[in-house]
């Protein structure tokens, strides 16, 4: 068993463990949250929305987790949707329904008052930007998220506690649909939406199933830590995709970065004791936004096609290349991380020899991290070592003893670069298909 234990607990408060995406998302975090969540009580997701797909394969079923933390697959396990993610209800509903379909009880879900909701303006408006930018769109799943974080901010969002009330959120949408509806028409010349159709919808289809699950998430997870219950944090996307630290503008809408659990889940840092970062063997990305290692040649295909690299949610092609250690080193330092949790080490197998970006080379200098100016890392020349490849299969490798000498090189040369240990190395999508890697 892999364990979460980390370091010493605070005041008999045993402290929360986070995981966050180290690279640009699709690292297998739904995976290792799955793994740890075997000694959890809870785990809280802390932002996103619908637009970010958790893999888990359990028993040879597979799970494509959207907005239900992947903890929901044990039944001890309390799963929380925290105060800062935004929340589709159809979406959720469907997926609850399809979980529940599998024989998966989702009854313990809390889904905080507080997350925001995404309403059928943002949907078309993130539809409508995307087509109008052209070759300059940011490459959104057009699922409404960066317009439903864009009225949090502006404080004009509907949240899900308002479908509790009526009269509340029938003032709030009448106010923000005036709005809405001549952006549409003047800008798009769409056709206003209804304000009837709408809260029949919200009201009468959704708020009667959501209703029970609705909750004071923050006073849950508290009592929680205070309790002396597991609690993991779970995050969607990945540092480089966040609002503030990644490649603005090709970036999400909230903050997947450690920092990112607290506000999103309503606990304070002094709770964060143990921060797990997940990165492929390898770096993918989807989407338009600089990529230094990205692999134009055949190598980049066979990434791509052994680490059946297609999202989750959109089914698009993601971009692949080599290891990056100066973009993880900057991803250490933005989370805080403790250890890395390496998945797809098995993608490997399949070539002779291996690169490992160990610098860039920007205007004739050496930069151990990404250069802050983004014209800058547009022009980024990876500096590479290369390393022995070592062709065989891992899938079925369940002890570090039993790694090939090149495959463990491989893994202690990652954590060398980047100074912070490996902790877990995966070998195949299923829970079991992985090696404590202590070498």
């Amino acid at each position: 068993m892999y364990s979460i234990r980390g370091p010493a607990d605070k005041g008999g408060i045993l402290p929360a463990t986070v995981v966050v995406g180290a690279q640009w998302g699709d690292e297998g975090k739904g995976k290792l949250t799955d793994l740890l969540a075997g000694e959890m009580d809870m785990v809280v997701r802390y932002q996103g929305g619908h637009n970010a797909g958790h893999t888990v394969v359990v028993g040879g079923m597979r799970f494509a987790l959207q907005l239900v933390p992947s903890g929901v697959l044990y039944p001890h396990i309390t799963p929380v949707i925290g105060n800062g993610v935004v929340v589709e209800p159809l979406s959720l509903i469907e997926e609850l329904d399809g979980l529940a379909a599998r024989g998966i009880d989702t009854s313990k879900l809390v889904i905080s008052g507080n997350a925001h909701l995404i309403m059928p303006y943002h949907q078309e408006i993130d539809r409508l930007t995307e087509r109008y930018l052209g070759k300059a769109s940011l490459g959104t799943t057009k699922r409404g998220i960066g317009p439903a974080y864009a009225d949090k901010a502006a404080r004009v969002g509907l949240r899900v506690q308002d479908m509790l009330d009526e009269k509340i959120f029938r003032q709030k949408l009448d106010l923000v649909l005036k709005e809405k509806n001549a952006l549409l028409a003047k800008a798009y010349n769409r056709l206003p939406l209804d304000l009837d159709g709408i809260c029949d919808k919200y009201l009468g289809e959704y708020a009667p199933k959501i209703a029970p699950m609705v909750g004071d998430s923050v006073g849950i997870v508290h009592e929680a830590l205070e309790s002396g219950r597991n609690v993991l944090l779970e995050g969607a996307q990945a540092t480089f995709l966040d609002l503030d630290q990644g490649t603005y503008p090709f970036v999400t809408s909230s903050n997947p970065v450690a920092g990112g659990a607290c506000t999103g889940s309503g606990i304070g840092p002094k709770h964060v004791e143990r921060i797990i970062g997940v990165a492929k063997a390898y770096v993918t990305r989807v989407g338009a936004g600089p990529f230094p290692t990205e692999c134009f040649d055949d190598a980049g295909d066979v990434l791509v096609e052994r680490g059946h690299e297609y999202g989750t949610v959109t089914g698009r092609r993601r971009r692949a290349g080599w290891f990056d250690a100066a973009m993880m080193r900057q991803a250490v330092r933005l989370n805080s991380l403790d250890e890395i949790a390496l998945t797809k080490l098995d993608v490997l197998d399949a070539f002779d020899s291996l690169k490992v970006c160990v610098a860039y080379e920007v205007d004739g200098e050496k930069c151990l991290y990404p250069p802050y100016h983004q014209s800058k890392l547009h022009r980024a020349i990876p500096i590479y070592e290369n390393l022995n490849g070592w062709g065989v299969d891992l899938s079925k490798v369940t002890r570090v003893e039993d790694m090939p000498k090149e495959a463990c090189e491989y893994v202690s040369f990652l954590a060398e670069q980047v100074g912070v240990p490996v902790s877990l190395v995966g070998v195949g999508p299923a829970r079991d298909q992985f090696v404590a890697f202590r070498p």
